[in-house]
């Protein structure tokens, strides 16, 4: 296979389901309303129902369903997968490149250039965490209550990889498919993995990013970590105390020039740098220096042949812990001192969607470069001490932003960043 390293990477179509709105446009009229999508548990069912914020998708597992057109059944995880994903195919035009199965044993999918028809070689990548973990907790209440109750097919989604292929299938998609699960990093990985694949010419068209729905066993982890906070989280406040979780997905459709060309419309934007690091320092903790968010960040930047002077927007991980901020700000000061580009964290709207995170905020950084956007950082009001920062606290419009670096760092050190730039 030709290796085509130096091909750009476009973002065609953008999907997207959160606390904040059920598809992008209504994600991005909240954000510049700033209406947080944090509130109190109403679908999840847990015993932390009045302590505990968490940022929830609004509808019920039958609305999402409905809305899909299939059975209530299917594990959340997967319904809002498949709503995202299948959004961003809308998007970028090439939903119906893939009819069905006809279709895709057909030489011929879609226009493929100028110099006339061709197979475009296309992948699902999705990352997420809990699987189908929503349904199995309701099938073992049951069965626990008596060994006869209970339904197994409501266990078949169980594990990570049975919610993308149940998608992938959905969505007619099958010449590759794979799910990353690399805990908060998962679905920034997932992104930059397509774009490597279509870079080193073995895909031409890739859906990327990642879901997640709230469960019983990540609230009360997350809880049993001492990290959530019982009020709405406060990123780079001073005064933080912990994270909110969130639920959703979000998904970018990556192209390669060919297809760019192809399409004959505007792309998004394209996907100029990528990296991945790892730390290595803490289970469940960055290190205190911010190694691993130093490296990816400065990682990506040189992929992307930028200064960190260039970058005109940081969509920060954010999450709210007292750990996480420390270190992801320690690391822009040390890469980004003493010009700081405008920055926040988008998690003060959504929640961290865990492995939907860096699917969801790709969707943001991608219209943030698109329309010159930056977005406000919620419930802000106290510098944190060590930091010669603070965050951006207004929806701001019509801004510079010609390149955006959005980071994602996950349990056991890894990190990953992700640089979106102007077409």
């Amino acid at each position: 296979m030709a290796n085509t390293t130096n091909t750009d990477i476009f973002i065609a179509g953008l999907g997207a389901i959160s606390a904040i709105g059920n598809d992008v446009a209504e994600c991005l009229s909240s954000l510049e309303n700033r209406q947080a999508g944090i509130s109190g548990i109403a679908h999840l069912e847990t015993i932390h129902r009045q302590q505990l914020p968490v940022a929830e998708v609004k509808l019920s597992n039958e609305e999402l369903a409905s809305r899909a057109g299939v059975s209530p059944k299917i594990s959340r995880t997967a319904l809002l997968s498949l709503l995202a994903a299948r959004a961003a195919l809308d998007h970028a035009g090439l939903r119906n490149a893939f009819p069905g199965d006809a279709g895709l044993d057909a030489e011929v999918r879609r226009g493929a250039g100028p110099g006339g028809m061709g197979k475009w070689r296309t992948g699902f990548i999705s990352a997420n965490t809990v699987g189908g973990m929503d349904k199995t907790e309701r099938f073992f209440a049951d069965f626990l209550s008596d060994p006869m109750k209970g339904k197994l097919r409501d266990t078949i989604q169980h594990e990570c990889g049975s919610i993308t292929e149940w998608v992938a299938d959905q969505l007619h998609i099958r010449d590759y498919m794979t799910t990353i699960s690399t805990a908060c990093s998962s679905s920034a990985n997932a992104i930059f993995f397509g774009a490597r694949l279509i870079r080193h010419g073995m895909l031409d068209v890739v859906v990327a990013g990642g879901t997640d729905a709230l469960t019983k066993f990540t609230l009360n982890g997350f809880n049993t970590l001492m990290i959530l906070d019982q009020q709405y989280c406060k990123p780079f406040d001073e005064n933080r105390k912990g994270l909110n979780l969130g639920e959703g997905a979000g998904y970018v459709v990556l192209v390669s020039e060919r297809v760019a060309a192809s399409l004959g419309a505007s792309m998004v934007c394209r996907l100029s740098g990528y990296c991945n690091a790892n730390d290595a320092y803490h289970q469940t903790a960055s290190s205190p220096d911010g190694t691993g968010s130093y490296l990816a960040m400065k990682g990506a930047l040189e992929r992307s042949g930028l200064q960190p002077s260039d970058i005109g927007y940081i969509n920060l991980h954010g999450t709210g812990t007292q750990n996480n901020d420390i270190a992801e700000g320690t690391a822009i000061r040390r890469l980004f001192d003493p010009q700081y580009p405008p920055m926040s964290s988008t998690k003060s709207f959504t929640g961290h969607t865990l492995g939907a995170c860096g699917g969801l905020e790709a969707v943001f950084s991608a219209l943030s470069v698109q329309q010159g956007l930056i977005y406000p950082n919620l419930r802000f009001e106290t510098p944190m001490k060590e930091l010669p920062f603070t965050p951006a606290v207004t929806f701001m419009k019509d801004q510079p932003v010609r390149h955006v670096l959005s980071n994602s760092f996950g349990f056991g050190g890894n990190c990953s960043s992700l640089i979106f730039s102007k077409v």
